[in-house]
């Protein structure tokens, strides 16, 4: 595994070095979307809803919309002047009993490595934990967010598992369990009846995803009978090679252009013929030659017209 923070817990005057590794990883079979007629992969551009352009990462801002309709941008000096916990701290606020812990709090999970010289404060944590039935609440800075989390022990190891938010709970308003209900004893003693009928202690790993290997056997019957084609690659796109990227930027460039000479009411450039048919025009008896020679060009240039406009570049 590969650690994801370095700091240390504080607990009294006690400090353990500490490295954070996430402890869980979901397994899904990874698709993506693609275009049904020839494979390719199908890409989300930032684009700017006002100049239908994409947005270099620079240039974007985070923004907060009010309820009346205002826009506040925000910038990286105003997020810099927030408040944060100590990015390389984790400090132990309290020791509250672990059942007092809603599980609907219960985000992420990650475990803590010690540092080599800080095996004994690290075991003097978790057994203070395990003997007490305790878990520590602590605050940490992770992700440029602070969140609030708990210490708790699994097997030899203590994990830091962040919360929610009070707030970031939703209440259950469902008026239909505010009606009374009677429940007869024979129904109450039928259910409970199932109940022990199907009691057991949790194992995870006699349960499987079914769905996610019954998508593997898909995949791998087509692969073995030969359904498969070629990942296209992007550079192939077009016939100068030029890759994806190239080509947006060269369409960005082109509607800079045409909206730039609409602006001055200029009437769009008509689109030359290619330097082959140039060729052909000229009497060019020379299949490979895309070029024509310099007088042929400016001779088809029309009078008086000797530049063109200077291409604005894309922001």
């Amino acid at each position: 595994m590969r650690a994801i923070w370095k700091g240390a817990v504080a607990f009294g005057l006690v400090n353990v070095p500490v490295k954070l590794y996430a402890a869980t990883g979901e397994h899904e079979v990874p698709l993506h979307q693609v275009h049904r007629k020839d494979g390719g992969r199908i890409r989300y551009r930032k684009v700017c809803s006002i100049e239908d352009e994409p947005v270099e990462y620079a240039e974007i801002a985070k923004g907060y919309e009010t309820d009346d309709g205002q826009l506040v941008v925000l910038t990286d000096e105003d997020l810099a002047q927030l408040p944060l916990a100590t990015e390389r701290e984790i400090e132990v606020l309290e020791f509250v009993p672990a059942d007092q812990v809603d599980p609907i709090l219960l985000a992420k999970t990650y475990y803590l490595e010690p540092d080599k010289t800080a095996a004994k404060p690290y075991a003097l944590l978790r057994e203070a934990l395990v003997g007490t039935d305790r878990m520590a609440v602590v605050k940490v800075a992770l992700r440029q967010r602070e969140s609030m989390a708990v210490l708790r022990v699994r097997d030899d190891v203590i994990c830091l598992q962040t919360l929610l938010w009070p707030d970031e709970v939703r209440e259950a308003d469902f008026p239909v369990l505010d009606q009374d209900v009677t429940v007869k004893p024979q129904e109450l003693a039928m259910a409970s009846s199932l109940v022990e009928s199907l009691a057991g202690d949790f194992d995870p790993s006699g349960f499987e995803d079914r769905y996610r290997a019954a998508l593997e056997a898909v995949i791998e019957a087509k692969v073995s009978s030969g359904r498969t084609q070629a990942v296209p690659q992007a550079e192939e796109v077009g016939e100068g090679g030029e890759s994806g990227e190239v080509v947006d930027l060269l369409a960005a460039l082109q509607r800079s252009v045409e909206k730039a000479r609409a602006g001055r009411g200029e009437q769009p450039e008509e689109k030359k013929p290619s330097g082959r048919g140039r060729a052909k025009a000229a009497g060019s008896d020379k299949a490979e030659e895309k070029e024509p020679a310099p007088e042929e060009e400016s001779a088809k240039k029309p009078a008086g017209k000797t530049t063109r406009p200077r291409r604005k570049r894309a922001s």
